[in-house]
């Protein structure tokens, strides 16, 4: 019997949970999440990556006949820049897991598992949220899918037939979006949480520390046009891509997600007049999808596509 288990690591938690390969849903019972100081040592992050996986290894122990020779691979949605195929974190000068830099995940992390029959693969977030997205669609219809989050960064990947791409005349350098110019920046300054926070202290001069969710909970004239300028901001980036893609779905995701009656319907108002038409799908758990997106990376046929063009970034 082999078992999979799927991480996402975000940069201020992990979450971790098995996943029944046959109808793609986490099993019950074996989802665990908890907090991480992402400016920590790396024996303290380490440590702290290993006990949630753990409590996941033991729930899967008890409900599935588990023995010590059965294989488990842990797949992991992670955020870069790290060396995918390797399993080398490259964190640097991003203020995060920086303790990390130039470590193998795979080494330092078997020495506190559980289980010692492991293997373990890694994948891009933005890719594994997309690769969750459009399994979760399950739609032979919907081919080419661009998928985004919104939430402290900006994460995007493109995907077609479900396969993350990151190069292409059709697909932006290495599948990125945060690092696109856009007006007076970059696309990762106006499409987080930070360019909300900003926009109403300049609109209203206060601040506010909780996020877009305190910002959607304010009924007012400001807070109204900031996500009417959102959206339009988020259309008027995005809609190149669309085209140069020829995207069938987009699908969205992040914290800023979870405010889309305020944004939505002013991003499909703009995409209809600019004469693009595709199907939108927001998701509301952007960390079980991850989780899922992550789990396909040991479909062997999927691996296969995927191994020789993991990104480096």
């Amino acid at each position: 019997m082999s078992i999979t288990i799927g991480v996402d690591i975000g940069g201020s938690h992990i979450s971790s949970a098995a996943i029944n390969g046959n109808d793609f849903v986490i099993i019950p019972e074996t989802y665990f999440s908890g907090p991480v100081d992402s400016k920590a040592s790396k024996e303290v992050i380490i440590k702290k990556w290993a006990e949630i996986i753990n409590q996941t290894i033991q729930a899967v122990q008890k409900i599935s006949g588990y023995t010590e020779k059965d294989k488990i691979g842990i797949a992991f949605s992670m955020p870069g820049p790290f060396q995918y195929e390797s399993g080398i974190a490259m964190f640097e000068g991003n203020d995060k897991y920086e303790s990390l830099y130039n470590v193998s995940v795979s080494e330092e992390l078997v020495k506190y598992l559980d289980a010692k029959n492991v293997s373990f693969r890694f994948l891009n977030d933005a890719s594994c949220f997309g690769v969750g997205g459009s399994l979760k669609e399950n739609s032979s219809v919907e081919n080419k899918v661009i998928a985004i989050t919104l939430g402290t960064g900006f994460g995007a990947a493109f995907l077609d037939n479900k396969l993350p791409l990151t190069q292409g005349d059709n697909v932006p350098h290495n599948g990125c979006l945060w690092d696109k110019p856009f007006q007076d920046g970059i696309a990762d300054s106006y499409f987080s949480t930070r360019w909300f926070l900003k926009e109403y202290e300049k609109s209203t001069g206060n601040k506010l520390t909780d996020g877009v969710k305190e910002i959607a909970a304010i009924e007012s004239f400001s807070t109204a046009k900031i996500f009417d300028d959102f959206a339009n901001n988020l259309t008027e980036f995005l809609a190149p891509f669309i085209i140069d893609f020829d995207a069938d779905l987009l699908v969205i995701g992040g914290n800023i997600a979870k405010s889309h009656r305020l944004f939505l319907p002013k991003v499909k108002e703009n995409l209809k007049a600019k004469n693009i038409d595709l199907a939108i799908s927001i998701v509301e758990n952007t960390e079980h999808t991850s989780i899922l997106g992550s789990s396909y990376l040991y479909n062997e046929v999927f691996w296969e596509r995927i191994k020789a063009e993991l990104p480096y970034f």
